[in-house]
């Protein structure tokens, strides 16, 4: 079975990734949400939730097979080495997760994928091109906090930090889309998305 012209979007937190998928959503084309779905595939994975629960035992979900945030956040997510484990385990479902979307999307001229953590996780090997967002990080720290209002600069800092550095994502990219209000962002999106429709197959 032959799967549709992949496309990855990644960029860094508050680059605007997801507004820009918005605006391929809006052109019709069909978007798969990486992070979202590893989410929901914790809760609904088998595989996944049995690798969990063995790695960081039965305490990791509520009795109702819910996922315990706040035992991950306080046993894992602070954790550099248990959060690189509990990525191994989570990053191999949500490929076979999209390559099973993929497949069923094969009817588009081109679909998707955005991930945070794209070139992080290796998952941009089985895609066709790569777009990065770019915004300064300045610009990107004023916007989450506006966006999440709980969260601090030191927090915000902390999750740069552990994130690709942006000139290194920018020299992996096909495409870059500028998202720090000096460019229309619209308008660059519209001339990708024609370039990835008029390819040639």
């Amino acid at each position: 079975m032959s799967r549709p012209y992949q496309v990855g979007i990644t960029g860094s937190i508050g680059s605007g990734k997801s507004l820009v998928c918005k605006i391929f959503k809006t052109l019709g084309i069909p978007v798969y949400d990486a992070d979202s779905h590893a989410k929901e595939l914790m809760t609904t994975d088998g595989i996944l939730m049995s690798g969990i629960k063995k790695e960081f035992g039965d305490l990791a979900y509520h009795g109702d097979g819910s996922l315990n945030r706040n035992y991950l956040a306080e046993h894992v997510f602070h954790d550099e080495e248990k959060l690189q484990r509990l990525n191994r385990l989570v990053h191999p479902r949500v490929a076979a997760d999209y390559r099973h979307w993929a497949d069923r999307h094969q009817q588009f001229p081109y679909v998707v994928k955005e991930a945070a953590l794209l070139f992080e996780s290796g998952s941009y090997k089985g895609l066709d091109r790569i777009v990065v967002v770019h915004t300064p990080v300045e610009v990107r720290i004023q916007r989450v906090l506006k966006r999440d209002p709980h969260r601090t600069v030191e927090q915000i800092r902390a999750i740069v930090e552990k994130q690709m550095p942006d000139d290194e994502k920018l020299k992996r990219a096909d495409d870059i889309v500028v998202n720090d209000e000096s460019v229309l962002l619209i308008p660059q999106v519209l001339k990708l998305h024609n370039e990835l429709i008029g390819r040639k197959k």
